[in-house]
């Protein structure tokens, strides 16, 4: 999609000339893409979002669109005003919007005073060409009272602002890590709360301008606003932004120091290491803030009382209360993640039930006839051979554009469940993420494939256990595993125990990839492989202490004994520079306490799985090992129902 407009003045003029000048050069469908991203808050961390890995929900409000339930058709706003079936909805759906981001709808919404219409005649003369445009996100989110959702979002390519746009907020691994921490916490419990109209609460000093076409408004709302005297020649109107709005650069940094300035004042403050991650000086609470969500630990709901009153304080510039807040007791949902708590035998179930469904609708993806229990094909082990040679290079006929962007779909779409709750996608998709840029129809077989194996399993259930919060890591690699030389490297990240052999927990996070660099023997991939999970884990023991976890040395399992000797100084390497920078970055790092290497057998290895693609009989063995059976969820819900219909 191209920029459309004249585009941005010319450069030489001075108030252009700011750091946000390489955004007006930007296409608006990138600038659409940082919009939802502020607006749908999906769990993405920087990696994904340079790989473009977005989820189902993401995608679909990217597209502005909802999913018709019927054909899996993608329909915008534009599309939902001209069908019978969906008019009505809708159009009410975007006039209670105009009326939360103004003044009000009388009889059925409050205005929040973000958005004030006047004349163009108002506009600052010097502000006339940063007047930007309001793009329409129609969703259907069922988890909310209201599932009809409309949001207006403004086009950031064209919003000049001079200052950081950079927000801090938590990513998933924090969020799973917080999880274990209650769990694991004598006494813990967790809850969510969520913001009303977060943004919208945030004043701006510098005011923003948008056009809107009067087409779009119901006449209810051009009737109360009188719309129609302010409308230029062209049917549109101008609005001034005199608070945040979804879209605008710099909305979620202005709404987060808004936020943080009042959560300061009562105590509160941020990790200086962890982004999202949120203590308090005095009192055992904490909770991981994405955006305008909070996933609490706490072990005294006093604190939580605490913590409801900092963020429902009167504002003695309004006499209103500074948010309002909404929560969830229970804690059952937070960033799309579904818990079942089970205190008593302290554990906590973790799914996204419907995620798969609604995605297989959404690429109309039949269930197969029969079940695919292998979702990527493996190269077969050719046995009695000397040799095991490397799968024929691709020479099946190129992609056309649509399928290609179907593949990434796919993907991008997958991944973030994957992440979530279900590991065993991993190494396919990141199989299918290399072929990507260029897929033939081979790339397509493997595609269709993987669809097969999403559509056979059970809702995937991840289960964490208590424990002593101690980090433990599994590392492997595969040599020579991938296309051109390349080896592979795997890894599960886990709480456990502080004893010599750590007993296995859910995953936190499972390290999966292509190593870049060709390795010249499988103990260099293996110290390879050491190396990238040592990295990842550093971080991890961090946020593990401001949690009040204390970390001895992170035991670190490999089944390369060569790898392990090298590290433990029990094998002098004569090795290349690369391999020697990981030698002795390890070594440091273990000198330091902060890892113990120790070796066990491949089989007891569980990074071993994520290195390599395996048979349908493996994947069947192991799967029930990394997830937990659907029906485990369904009896611990009926058990707590009976609870609660015996106390009643």
């Amino acid at each position: 999609m191209n920029n459309d407009g004249d585009g941005p003045p010319p450069l030489q003029q001075p108030r252009y000339l700011t750091r946000s000048q390489k955004r007006l050069q930007g296409s608006i469908s990138t600038d659409a893409l940082m919009s939802m991203l502020e607006l749908s808050r999906p769990n993405l961390d920087a990696k994904k979002l340079a790989a473009r890995r977005f989820p189902l929900e993401f995608l679909c409000e990217f597209a502005n669109a909802v999913m018709d339930e019927d054909t899996g058709e993608m329909l915008e706003y534009r599309h939902l005003i001209k069908r019978p079936k969906y008019r009505d909805t809708w159009s009410k759906a975007f006039g209670k919007e105009i009326g939360r981001l103004a003044q009000g709808q009388k009889g059925v919404v409050e205005g929040t005073n973000a958005l004030f219409f006047i004349p163009r005649s108002e506009v600052p003369p010097e502000r006339g060409r940063d007047i930007t445009y309001a793009r329409i996100c129609a969703n259907y989110r069922p988890e909310k009272s209201d599932p009809n959702r409309i949001r207006i979002t403004l086009g950031g390519n064209l919003v000049n602002y001079p200052g950081d746009v950079g927000t801090r907020t938590a990513d998933m691994l924090t969020v799973k890590l917080l999880i274990n921490s209650v769990i694991s916490t004598p006494g813990s419990k967790f809850m969510s709360l969520d913001i009303s109209n977060f943004y919208l609460m945030a004043p701006m000093t510098r005011y923003e301008y948008v056009r809107m076409n009067l087409d779009d408004f119901p006449d209810e709302i051009i009737d109360e606003y009188k719309l129609k005297d302010i409308a230029d020649k062209n049917n549109c109107v101008i609005a001034e932004c005199r608070r945040c709005v979804y879209g605008l650069p710099q909305a979620g940094i202005l709404a987060n120091k808004y936020l943080e300035k009042r959560l300061n004042e009562y105590g509160y403050y941020q990790s200086n290491y962890t982004n999202g991650l949120w203590l308090h000086k005095t009192r055992k609470i904490s909770f991981a803030l994405a955006v305008d969500d909070f996933g609490i630990k706490y072990e005294d709901y006093n604190d939580v009382i605490h913590l409801k009153n900092a963020l429902t304080a009167i504002n003695p510039e309004t006499g209103l209360p500074m948010f309002e807040i909404t929560e969830d007791k229970k804690g059952e949902r937070f960033l799309g993640l579904f818990m079942d708590w089970d205190y008593e035998q302290r554990k906590v179930h973790v799914s996204i039930p419907g995620y798969v469904g609604a995605a297989l609708t959404r690429f109309q993806h039949p269930k197969p006839t029969k079940p695919q229990n292998q979702p990527y094909p493996h190269n077969p082990k050719k046995y009695g051979e000397k040799a095991q040679y490397v799968e024929p290079e691709d020479t099946s006929t190129p992609l056309n554009k649509d399928d290609k962007k179907f593949i990434q779909e796919v993907t991008g779409t997958f991944l973030f469940y994957a992440r979530a709750v279900d590991p065993t996608m991993l190494t396919a998709l990141s199989s299918l993420a290399s072929e990507q840029a260029n897929p033939t129809e081979r790339t397509m077989e493997k595609c269709k494939q993987f669809l097969d194996y999403a559509a056979s399993q059970e809702e995937a259930v991840i289960t964490y256990r208590k424990s002593d919060m101690v980090l433990a890591i599994h590392s492997d690699a595969s040599y020579l595993s991938e296309p051109q030389a390349r080896s592979r490297v795997g890894g599960h990240h886990f709480c456990s125990e502080d004893v010599p052999d750590p007993a296995d927990n859910g995953a936190l996070h499972t390290e999966y990839g292509i190593i870049k660099a060709v390795m010249s023997s499988a103990a260099e991939a293996e110290l390879g492989g050491l190396f990238i999970n040592a990295k990842k884990a550093v971080p991890i023991r961090r946020t593990l202490e401001e949690l009040g976890h204390k970390q001895p040395p992170t035991p670190i399992q490999t089944d390369n004994s060569t790898a392990c000797g090298v590290v433990n100084n029990e094998i002098q390497p004569k090795a290349t520079k690369a391999m020697d920078m990981r030698f002795y970055w390890l070594k440091d790092r273990e000198a330091q306490k902060q890892f113990r290497i120790y070796w066990r057998r491949g089989n007891l290895n569980r990074g071993d799985y994520v290195t390599k693609h395996h048979p349908a009989i493996h994947h069947k063995t192991i799967r029930p090992t990394i997830l937990t059976p659907w029906k485990v969820v369904e009896e611990l819900r009926t058990k707590l129902s009976k609870i609660v219909a015996e106390a009643a």
